[in-house]
């Protein structure tokens, strides 16, 4: 994973945990009304990716036991990962885009519940994405997927000094780029081609002359509409809309959206898409049902959005009615890593993936609530605009105190941790019972994040290695890691 240079390595912050009666009394643990959702505490566990579906989109029993992993820590909230809402094939993600996922998410909600009893309440995030290919190989790419035209020949004419070239047959254009020199495919190429040999095939929202993609505005209401209508008869307590990162509704939203359609453009354009969606979906659950998104308070790439224009957006979706914004940064896929052949690229690897999940490696800023000027700057939009839309924070959030800090200052009104979460389930209960002694703190390196990247089964680094010759524990494929954390045993209270 890329981070800044020069580096500098910051250690995890010492922690003062709080007694029982200083965490009744904290901010943290006090409720709150997230649309028609009552939160016991405004703790918050955003939606990770753990790689434990079936190929085709079904819930596992691996699923059910992760989920219940969190829920015995009693949060006030958990997100389930990414689902995807077109009934197509996605690999082992969860899908919601038929009735037939519909058994398995109720049992997915129903495990929660039991699990914490009743404490936690459960959203559902819904994804859209376009098509991303694997980085083919040389020969591949030009053998099967370079459309030969005249802009070609021209330019290998020039190139060469050849003028032939604008009467050779495609065989010998294909034969003499498959041997050509990097430089020389820089001249013969646009940019879109050399992207697609270099980073793999990669279709934007921005593609209208694709008739799929020019026809997004007329599908995606429906779509989403169904997959929340489906949320909510599997017992789902809300839905987070995914308009973050590099998937489709963040890409309307992105400042690089220059659809001249009605639905690119201006920001009044680029939020019309992600309003009509909200529209659709809140006309199928209806008003007593929780509808929030997650979007980007800065996209952090080279003519992306900025938190202007997420201010702008909050205020939009606060006065269309939206029960709740989750903020998060980055993510994207225009600067990230190149993959090797054969491998996707995948949106988490640059810049704007490091701002998305910073590490203990970093510039002297460092990675612990490096975001929270985001979700600032979002709230004060939307109280600003007259509403009280709850805003959800996140972003190396790993101690009782900068949580507590973050809701004293009035950044968010939510605290959302996802890696201190996974490298300890239990850290808020053993928080709230004045155990924050017993709390396994994330470390920060981003273990979790290169497994989801090889999409592995997503794991701690802190803990999948130990007792693994325990009865019934569960294994990764390969036998090497636990897949689950150890239960935590309250002793000696």
């Amino acid at each position: 994973m890329w981070h800044p240079e020069p580096v500098v390595r910051h250690s995890i912050p010492e922690a003062r945990w709080p007694s029982p009666e200083e965490a009744a009394r904290s901010r943290l643990f006090q409720p709150i009304r997230v649309g028609a959702t009552l939160l016991e505490s405004r703790t918050w566990v955003p939606a990770m990716v753990p790689w434990r579906a079936t190929e085709e989109g079904f819930v596992t029993p691996e699923n059910l036991e992760w989920y219940g992993r969190f829920a015995a820590g009693r949060p006030g909230a958990i997100v389930v990962e990414a689902t995807g809402i077109r009934d197509v094939p996605s690999g082992p993600l969860l899908r919601i885009g038929h009735d037939r996922f519909v058994p398995g998410l109720a049992r997915l909600a129903e495990t929660v519940r039991r699990e914490s009893g009743g404490h936690t309440r459960l959203l559902i995030q819904l994804i859209d994405f376009l098509a991303v290919k694997r980085r083919p190989e040389k020969a591949k790419f030009f053998d099967r997927f370079l459309a030969v035209g005249e802009r070609h020949r021209r330019a290998l004419a020039a190139l060469t000094r050849d003028e032939g070239w604008l009467a050779r047959d495609e065989a010998d254009v294909r034969s003499f780029l498959k041997g050509a020199p990097e430089e020389s495919l820089d001249s013969v190429l646009d940019e879109r081609e050399l992207e697609a040999l270099r980073f793999g095939y990669r279709e934007r929202v921005t593609d209208t002359h694709l008739g799929h993609v020019r026809e997004l505005p007329r599908v995606l209401p429906g779509l989403f509409a169904e997959a929340a209508r489906r949320a909510r008869e599997a017992g789902f307590d809300g839905v987070e809309l995914h308009y973050a990162h590099a998937y489709t509704m963040a890409s309307f939203l992105s400042r690089r959206n220059d659809r001249a359609d009605g639905y690119g453009g201006s920001p009044e354009a680029r939020v019309r898409l992600p309003l009509e969606v909200y529209g659709a979906v809140r006309g199928r659950v209806g008003a007593d049902y929780t509808v929030g998104l997650r979007f980007l308070g800065d996209e952090v790439i080279e003519g992306g959005s900025r938190v202007g224009e997420a201010a702008f957006y909050a205020a939009e979706f606060a006065r269309a009615g939206l029960d709740f914004i989750s903020v998060s940064k980055g993510g994207k896929f225009e600067d990230a890593k190149q993959p090797k052949v054969g491998q996707a690229v995948y949106p988490y690897t640059g810049p704007s993936g490091y701002e998305c999940m910073p590490t203990v490696l970093s510039d002297p800023q460092g990675p612990f609530g490096r975001n929270l000027p985001l979700s600032r700057a979002v709230k004060r939009a939307v109280a600003e605009a007259g509403f009280e839309t709850p805003v959800v924070a996140a972003g190396g959030v790993g101690t009782f105190e900068l949580a507590e800090e973050i809701l004293r200052r009035g950044d968010a009104d939510i605290v959302g941790a996802a890696r201190q979460s996974l490298a300890d389930p239990d850290w808020f209960l053993k928080t709230l019972k004045g155990r924050g002694a017993e709390v396994r703190r994330c470390t920060y390196t981003n273990y979790c994040e290169a497994l989801d990247q090889s999409h592995k089964q997503v794991t701690c680094k802190l803990w999948d290695r130990q007792g693994l010759d325990e009865p019934g524990v569960a294994l990764s494929g390969d036998g090497r890691r636990r897949l689950l954390p150890p239960r935590w045993e309250e002793t000696g209270e």
